[in-house]
């Protein structure tokens, strides 16, 4: 059985060759290819390594590259900066032991953080790790919904996003790049820790069940948090973009704040202080006593 980062490892090399054609690193294509990126011999010869050594990383086997090979890997996959990282990182840990007993305990949110959620007075929620709704501010709630009407378990932004029956929110703008982004982080997630029974579920669950997942996933996008804008299709008040933002909390690997925010004076963020009133409004008439009969 080989080493679980190994074959992470051998996983993400191969995303990324694929992900590069022959005119991209100035070599002619030559005669019919039956692969639409580069040839494994091809890579071999950019960063100076056997096909033979370099065949063996990508399927995993019992390899221990050096910092040295790394970086040329590094530079012939033309790699970013956090993909650099990745890749070291996976390499790293490919070569220590199997841990057998990794610490996988749970997650859990300060009552500090929790006060910082209340005081905001724009959406934001805590993710965990593996993309798991920890916490949320009651901004966050008018714009989701409630998270009760969800079970603990399927309380995860990448079950929710790909779940069958929100597929209305697959007509927003961004709705791909959004889901790229949420498994570009679950990605640096399993490069922590490949085997965690939380990771191995969600992911093989959207597996399964979802085509979008299975191709996006196979993309081995990387990134440790991300920001971008999203249109929320809000009935009471119509669409709001708001853009978002991902802040790292304590831990390793931590959890992260997920913050949604509106330009001062613009029409969104009249539309989202609208919701928010709309939000207090009803909280405040089911909380209100019976009129006596």
């Amino acid at each position: 059985m080989s080493h679980p980062y190994a074959q992470e490892l051998g996983d993400f090399l191969r995303a990324r060759r694929n992900r590069l054609h022959p005119h991209d690193v100035g070599l002619e294509p030559g005669g019919r290819r039956k692969v639409s990126g580069l040839r494994r011999e091809e890579l071999a010869l950019l960063a100076g390594l056997s096909t033979d050594y370099y065949q063996r990383m990508e399927q995993g086997r019992e390899v221990r590259p050096s910092d040295d090979v790394l970086d040329a890997l590094a530079g012939a996959l033309g790699l970013d900066d956090e993909e650099r990282r990745h890749l070291f990182g996976l390499a790293h840990a490919a070569r220590r032991p199997v841990p057998t007993h990794p610490d996988r305990g749970p997650e859990h949110v300060p009552e500090s953080t929790r006060r910082l959620l209340r005081l905001m007075d724009t959406p934001a929620l805590v993710l965990g790790r593996h993309l798991d709704l920890l916490a949320w501010n009651p901004m966050a709630q008018a714009l989701f919904g409630d998270p009760a009407d969800h079970a603990p378990d399927r309380l995860n932004m990448l079950l929710l996003l790909f779940d069958h029956t929100l597929t209305r929110e697959r007509t927003c703008p961004g709705w791909e790049q959004q889901a790229l982004d949420y498994i570009a982080m679950m990605r640096s997630a399993v490069g922590s820790d490949p085997t965690h029974p939380r990771a191995t579920a969600i992911v093989g669950e959207l597996s399964i069940r979802s085509d979008d997942f299975r191709r996006l996933w196979a993309r081995h996008d990387v990134r440790e948090s991300v920001s971008g804008t999203k249109t929320f299709r809000v009935p009471e008040v119509g669409d709001i973009a708001l853009d978002w933002d991902t802040y790292p909390l304590p831990g390793n690997p931590g959890p992260v704040m997920l913050v949604f925010t509106a330009e001062p004076g613009s029409a969104d963020a009249d539309r989202l202080q609208l919701l928010a009133t709309l939000k207090v409004t009803r909280t405040s008439r089911r909380s209100a006593p019976a009129a006596p009969g």
